[in-house]
């Protein structure tokens, strides 16, 4: 593109690097401006095109600067103000010059006006656009007008030939690239606009299909050259997966048995399993990833269990050597908080390949960590680690298995959409006798009667969680607000024991609370969102969580799942602080009605599209501009039937589309 750096740097916020990017870059919505309404017949409240000539214009400098031009067309006078504006503007605006304007009709001081109106000076037979007028996404220091002369300029010069095929396109009943292009940026006036501006037009959905088309296409070429590789075969011999299944107290839920089976039969592959283990809290995850460990373990490989935070691993810990180690295998743990002498004891052992399951957080993947040999790599809570953390963790092995877990439920169209490289098994039961949590919303101002419920609640002989607000800006004010809720409570509770954990307290210090608190030693633990994941105490029936308005969908959902994992019926009281926003009403209404994390999910994506949903896009799969995931559902299904095909087929569109949409972007690394 030759344009100044400056104009270069402003394209690229909007990632436009190339000309051919400039015909993508699509309108958000479109103004009429095809045809010129008389002032006569302008009323109030329309945004109208309207012609009249300068009669006068002066800067008036009361209350605030302001330039006031007054125009007429000959049968009714109309006022302009303008709030900002520069000295040439002052000039423009000559007795006589003719203005062709567009903006709202508004009553005004000395009669009808427009505030800050679009315009431009015009001749007598000055022609009118003949399509609609674009409004384009845009950002600080690039105007609409600058903006829509370039895209003008590229839709002249590209080709835009298409990629696909017109069997194909006749097939799916699409249109052809460069008509539906163009008819997007120039839309004729007597369109629909209904479809235009819910994007449900053809030339939207020939769009939003190529979009989608590439976006699959990368996803399953990914797929393809992973099941090319290879990777160590590690069959069931049903010598440790059964030993540990019957010694366990309790029976496999018919979910957990399918995807240990699914996972059992991928292991046994020659190529790497990339498997993606959703459920919702308290499901059964880990006793399915135990299975997978046992399985490569009897093989005689090692395994790898990687999670996010050192309290979620150390439950992983405790709750494995508990079922692994009568068995006879050997667990080593790896964390950060580990003095020097321990940590190079369990390096050692991993090196040796004594070790046979190796539990920690991200030190798990630091370049002082060698493994003997690494056959299956489990990463818990998945979507909280980068690709490059993720890769660094099965780079350890030749080509190691990888099964990923996640507690926030992936709904089905983002699984078909951003997973699509990922084969995933679903947990979609509970396991018998666990009792669903009662939940409710209790304004602060009620907050005597909280107190009262705990008091209650700890008398009887039960534990609870009393859980301070995530304050993002600052770790150390949500550190300052905890410390300070730790002190209220044990002077509001001098008859209960009261413990405190938080992100800066070290790993021994952790574990020593949170053993406490199973112990049942505390009987209140007040704590900061780091017991969001993988804390286990069956006794705790009650949770309280402050400014709960505060806190995304998935993290109340998590933090709810603490409570209610035993026989007893549980509590989780959501304390919010007046005034709520409309997001933070809609998020507390939907996890007071919903229970199911699936459907507490897909209402989490509704709310807030694929980007945010998804955090810092550490999957590394390209996000959609165009398609809506879930309005388009039949478009995805489509495109990944097509997708399929074109790779079988070996066929150049996919080559070409992908360069298309793409470009080096389709080079993206997924774990």
């Amino acid at each position: 593109m030759p344009f100044s750096p400056a104009v270069e740097k402003q394209l690229e916020k909007l990632g436009i690097r190339a000309t051919r990017d400039l015909a993508l870059h699509l309108p958000l919505r479109y103004e009429d401006e095809t045809k010129l309404t008389p002032l006569k017949d302008a009323r109030i409240g329309e945004s109208v095109v309207v012609e009249a000539e300068v009669v006068e214009a002066d800067v008036k400098y009361r209350p605030r600067k302001t330039l006031v031009v007054k125009l007429t067309d000959g049968e009714r006078d109309l006022w302009i103000r303008f709030l900002n504006f520069y000295p040439s503007q002052v000039k423009q605006m000559q007795p006589g010059k003719r203005l062709r304007l567009f903006g709202e009709m508004r009553p005004g001081l000395f009669g009808v006006e427009m505030v800050h109106p679009k315009y431009r000076i015009v001749g007598k037979d000055t022609p009118m656009p003949k399509s609609l007028t674009p409004v384009y996404p845009t950002t600080t220091g690039l105007s609409q007008h600058e903006l829509r002369t370039m895209i003008e300029g590229a839709l002249d010069k590209l080709a835009l030939e298409d990629t696909l095929d017109d069997d194909l396109l006749a097939e799916l009943r699409l249109g052809h690239f460069r008509e539906s292009v163009h008819f997007l940026h120039r839309p004729p006036p007597k369109v629909d606009r209904a479809s235009l501006d819910e994007r449900t037009h053809p030339a939207w959905r020939r769009l939003k299909f190529d979009e989608l088309l590439a976006q699959q296409l990368a996803m399953r070429i990914a797929y393809r050259e992973r099941r090319s590789k290879v990777a160590p075969k590690l069959p069931d011999k049903h010598t440790l997966t059964n030993a540990l299944v019957k010694s366990l107290p309790f029976p496999l839920t018919r979910a957990q048995k399918k995807s240990i089976a699914t996972i059992s039969k991928d292991l046994a592959q020659p190529h790497p399993m990339r498997r993606l283990l959703q459920g919702d809290v308290g499901s059964g995850k880990t006793l399915v990833a135990a299975v997978a460990a046992m399985q490569a373990i009897e093989n005689q490989w090692q395994v790898a269990l990687m999670a996010p935070t050192e309290i979620l691993a150390e439950q992983h810990e405790s709750k494995l050597r508990h079922w692994l180690e009568p068995l006879g295998v050997k667990v080593a743990w790896v964390a950060g908080s580990l003095k020097a002498r321990a940590k190079k004891q369990a390096l050692d052992a991993i090196a040796a390949g004594e070790t046979q399951l190796a539990i920690g957080t991200h030190a798990l993947f630091q370049e002082d960590v060698h493994f003997a040999k690494l056959g299956l790599a489990i990463v818990d809570e998945q979507h909280r680690f980068g690709v490059g953390q993720r890769l660094a963790l099965a780079a350890k092995g030749i080509e190691p298995h990888q099964l990923m877990m996640s507690a926030t439920p992936i709904p089905r169209t983002l699984s078909m959409s951003y997973y699509a490289d990922l084969d995933v098994s679903v947990i979609d039961e509970m396991p018998p006798g666990r009792m669903p949590v009662l939940t409710k919303l209790v304004d602060d101002a009620r907050r005597d009667e909280v107190v009262q419920r705990v008091r209650d609640a700890c008398a009887e002989g039960a534990q609870a969680y009393w859980v301070c607000p995530l304050i993002e800006e600052s770790e150390a004010l949500q550190l300052k607000t905890a410390l300070e809720t730790f002190e209220t409570l044990k002077t509001t509770f001098p008859d209960l024991a009261v413990g405190l954990v938080h992100g800066r307290l070290k790993g021994s210090e952790k574990a020593q609370v949170m053993d406490d608190f199973k112990q049942k030693r505390i009987q209140l633990l007040v704590a900061t969102t780091v017991i969001e994941v993988g804390v286990d105490v069956p006794n705790a029936t009650l949770m309280v969580i402050e400014h709960a308005e505060r806190l995304g969908l998935s993290q109340l959902h998590q933090l709810r799942g603490r409570v209610g994992r035993g026989s007893q019926e549980s509590l989780a009281i959501l304390l919010y602080h007046r005034p709520l926003s409309e997001a933070a009403r809609a998020r507390l209404k939907i996890i007071y009605e919903n229970t199911d994390g699936f459907e507490i999910a897909r209402q989490d994506l509704l709310m807030r599209g694929p980007g945010e949903y998804l955090g810092a896009r550490q999957s590394g799969a390209p996000l959609l501009r165009f398609a809506d995931l879930e309005r388009d559902v039949d478009l995805i299904e489509t495109a990944r039937d097509v997708a399929d095909r074109l790779i079988a087929e070996g066929s150049p569109a996919a080559v070409k589309h992908l360069e298309r949409w793409l470009g080096t972007k389709r080079f993206y690394l997924k774990a």
